[in-house]
């Protein structure tokens, strides 16, 4: 309250507190990965601060902005996706900080000269989240294990893989960058081995496919010298079958399938297309040459797309569900902020949330949804007896 000299009755004069800072989720091509999050998992904005005395407000707190590698997908505990950060540049708000409380002088009416409370700051939303990385590349070199994945993106770029003879060598994309020219380049991914039933999570299988959703151009390996004599028209039936099983606009992508390992060649193996051998170092310019063309057409093709973004549902307004015969909860940011932050233990607080809960309209909510006197209303935290102040 004022205290000033001359002034007899000072009136309310609480300033009103800073907002808390909200939490951020930026797409950054200058990041690489999301290894930061294995040590620090956590991220917090500022606080806001006091309102204080002579109409001062509080300072708002700082948001965290949280950089994170382009790809980056958010899902819930519960795996459905919130956000989907593409671009350099996307932002999503993962945290909303808490809204400042009203200083008393807000309070002021007619009716109330000398307000003795003040709303306390709301709480901040604590949220976890699942991120995950989808790798963004031009070219997803697919095909079934061992057939020469992992040697081709050896020979035609810098990258080091793991190369073995044995299923699974490649448990962990790897990324190569093959240069087309002087002035051009494009990024050429190596997916672990697929195998018939992958699209149902076979062999890890969707943790592989889900690396292909973001190329733009799927390179697809057939074996001309496979031991088991599956022919490369039976590898490229299941290869194609997983992918429109898991996504079925993968069919539509621009695709170049090609013979691998011809060195070795089966001699009863039929094949039309592009034969290759990483290891003889057979083909790989033609390949290179034919690859670059379909980059190139689908960059040109590519309208950049903004993230993808599934809000969660802010329940503004008011409505009630009936939790059994005799329990209702009231759901709406208004009516759960109202008792949040006011100390229902003074009178004229309980009042003025009494007001404000029948203005926004919870009194008739309830009754619309058939609540009698002495059912349990849920409120936020709060629970109380139900008594209908206009019956």
């Amino acid at each position: 309250m004022r205290r000033e000299a001359h002034v007899a009755k000072g009136g309310p004069n609480g300033g009103d507190g800073g907002d808390g800072g909200d939490v951020w989720l930026v797409a950054d091509h200058n990041v690489a990965s999301l290894l930061g999050f294995r040590d620090f998992p956590f991220r917090r904005a500022e606080n806001g601060t006091h309102g204080q005395g002579s109409d001062k407000h509080g300072r708002a707190g700082s948001s965290n902005d949280v950089a994170v590698p382009e790809g980056t997908v958010v899902k819930d505990q519960e795996g459905n996706v919130l956000a989907d950060l593409v671009n350099h540049g996307d932002r999503w708000m993962a945290g909303r900080g808490g809204q400042g409380g009203m200083g008393n002088a807000r309070f002021l009416s007619n009716q109330r000269r000398s307000p003795s409370w003040a709303e306390q700051g709301e709480v901040g939303e604590e949220i976890w989240y699942k991120l995950e990385l989808r790798l963004m590349a031009d070219v997803a070199i697919i095909g079934l294990p061992n057939v020469g994945k992992s040697t081709l993106i050896s020979r035609i770029s810098a990258a080091k893989p793991k190369i073995a003879d044995y299923q699974f060598t490649t448990l962990e994309p790897n990324l190569g960058v093959v240069r087309i020219d002087d002035s051009s380049e494009m990024v050429v991914a190596d997916i672990p081995g697929l195998i018939e039933g992958a699209s149902d999570g076979k062999g890890l299988g969707h943790q592989f496919l889900r690396h292909v959703e973001r190329a733009r151009v799927l390179l697809v390996l057939v074996d001309l010298a496979a031991y088991d004599m599956v022919s490369p028209a039976d590898q490229l039936e299941v290869l194609l079958k997983e992918l429109g099983n898991y996504q079925p606009d993968l069919l539509d992508r621009p695709r170049l399938v090609v013979g691998s390992r011809v060195d070795v060649e089966h001699p009863d193996i039929e094949f039309d297309g592009l034969r290759i051998s990483a290891v003889a170092g057979i083909g790989l310019d033609a390949l290179i040459g034919q690859l670059a063309t379909l980059v190139m057409e689908a960059r040109e093709e590519v309208v950049e797309t903004t993230g993808m973004v599934v809000h969660r549902p802010v329940a503004d307004s008011v409505s009630v569900e009936q939790i059994d015969d005799n329990t209702y909860r009231v759901l709406g940011r208004s009516a759960e902020r109202a008792v949040a932050v006011n100390d229902l233990t003074n009178s004229e607080a309980a009042q003025y949330v009494r007001e404000k809960l029948k203005s926004i309209g919870v009194n008739r909510a309830l009754r619309r949804a058939g609540a009698i006197d002495g059912d349990t209303v849920h409120i936020g935290e709060l629970a109380f007896d139900y008594e209908d102040d206009d019956a």
